[in-house]
């Protein structure tokens, strides 16, 4: 799924030093004083990099945005403190009408706020539910790489004589499990048992930034190759060599920024027969985050507040600063990913490059998804429709993550289980049947 930017997302940066001050009292102070809407004494809290990268300007636009967003603030919760390094790190839960958030500080020796996020609790994803003894498929673990670096997997293999067509997920923006869970949905658990009922096997694993994300830390380099497509190729390669798998139909199956991932990957591997693209930007990303924020604006009450507006003009600065040469590749701008990260996206145009590997494609769309939309499909189709390799597949009742709902689409949504809608696991596994 593609990472939403809330207006809530701020910054964690690193500061310096062992902690001598209280940090709790620290973070209930810069709290009370954004409440009291004194965001110029929060920012003279703040160390000098945090404060260059949150001014107070861009703080209350940030923290006028949460009650829009949120509903009511209702209170909060006790302080909880530990100790990361050289920082001490403070979590205070936030109460409000229609979510519970925790605002997290990184604070220094000095007294000095090195670090402030704000973000959605997070609750520990409930384990996949076991394979039924009498269904036709048995699954087993799997490494995807070697070593210390190795993502853990998950292979779901068809019973019976082989060998099997094979498909690889891979995932959307954002540090995913093997299972893409969102909520309490389980996407990708959902499509890979779906196709291995049907006769083909399916290996999906733990994105590199949920299994290792210390590799992304401490000023390393790294762009969109490094966080998905080499380990896609992995995957793929490791797939071809099980036993039981046909390695000449092997597919991608790409959701979200790894449907906008997968034509790079059947390049870079060579070994792929062909790709299923599920919800996938067909445009520039760094556009889409500001066309989404701008889109979830409207959705609560039809009109975007003040608070709103300046949260999506500094988004767009944000934006622009990425895109501006005489930006250094090490700022860190959207997201608070740094502007390096950024540019490896912006380089990727994924019709060009679906062009050029020129493989059978199957294209899925939900009519109600509120973050890959008409826009994206409609490239896709206006440049693959007399293509007869390629397919498309529009649903008008299902979302982002491939689950019907009914109405406008929402946030709220991804937080109501439910499943990957049948008919879409059926015409993925029939278009394989027929490649």
């Amino acid at each position: 799924m593609l990472s939403l930017l809330l207006a809530s997302s701020l910054a964690l940066s690193t500061g310096t030093n062992a902690q001598s001050a209280d940090p709790a009292a620290i973070a209930r102070q810069a709290l009370d004083l954004m409440d009291a809407g004194d965001y110029a004494h929060v920012e003279a809290l703040f160390a000098p990099r945090m404060a260059e990268a949150v001014p107070a300007d861009k703080l209350k636009a940030v923290w006028e945005s949460l009650p829009v967003q949120m509903g009511k603030a209702t209170g909060r919760g006790d302080a909880t403190t530990a100790t990361q390094g050289d920082n001490a790190l403070v979590q205070v839960p936030l109460h409000f009408e229609k979510a519970e958030l925790v605002a997290k500080f990184a604070i220094g020796a000095d007294g000095k706020i090195a670090g402030f996020l704000v973000q959605p609790v997070q609750a520990p994803p409930a384990p996949a539910p076991a394979v039924a003894a009498d269904a036709p498929y048995a699954e087993r673990e799997m490494a995807i790489g070697d070593g210390a670096r190795a993502l853990p997997a998950t292979l779901s293999m068809p019973k019976g004589d082989g060998p099997f067509p094979a498909v690889v997920l891979v995932h959307g923006s954002g540090a995913h499990d093997r299972d893409e869970t969102i909520g309490p949905n389980k996407p990708f658990l959902d499509i890979a048992r779906g196709l291995a009922a049907q006769g083909i096997a399916v290996l999906r694993y733990e994105k590199r930034t949920k299994a290792h994300p210390e590799e992304f830390t401490h000023g390393a380099a790294f762009g969109v190759d490094e966080e998905t497509t080499f380990d896609a190729v992995l995957a793929v390669d490791a797939l071809r060599k099980t036993e039981g798998i046909d390695p000449k139909r092997v597919f991608v199956l790409g959701h979200s920024q790894g449907g906008m991932m997968a034509p790079r990957i059947a390049a870079l591997s060579g070994h792929v027969r062909g790709l299923v693209l599920l919800a996938a930007p067909a445009r520039p990303l760094l556009d889409i985050v500001v066309e989404q924020n701008r889109r979830l604006a409207v959705l609560d009450d039809g009109k975007t507040s003040d608070a709103e507006r300046d949260a999506i003009s500094a988004l767009a600065a944000q934006v622009k600063a990425t895109r501006d040469p005489a930006t250094d590749a090490a700022t860190r701008t959207v997201m608070n990913q740094p502007a390096g990260y950024w540019r490896s996206i912006d380089a990727v145009d994924p019709v060009a490059e679906a062009r050029r590997v020129a493989l059978p494609m199957l294209v899925l769309q939900g009519a109600r998804d509120i973050q890959v939309v008409d826009a994206d499909w409609q490239a896709w189709r206006g440049a693959f429709h007399a293509d007869p390799k390629v397919a498309f597949k529009l649903y008008d009742r299902l979302n982002h993550l491939g689950i019907a709902g009914d109405g406008e689409g929402s946030l709220a949504e991804y937080q109501q289980p439910g499943h990957v809608e049948r008919q879409l696991v059926d015409d993925v596994a029939a278009w394989i049947k027929a490649h």
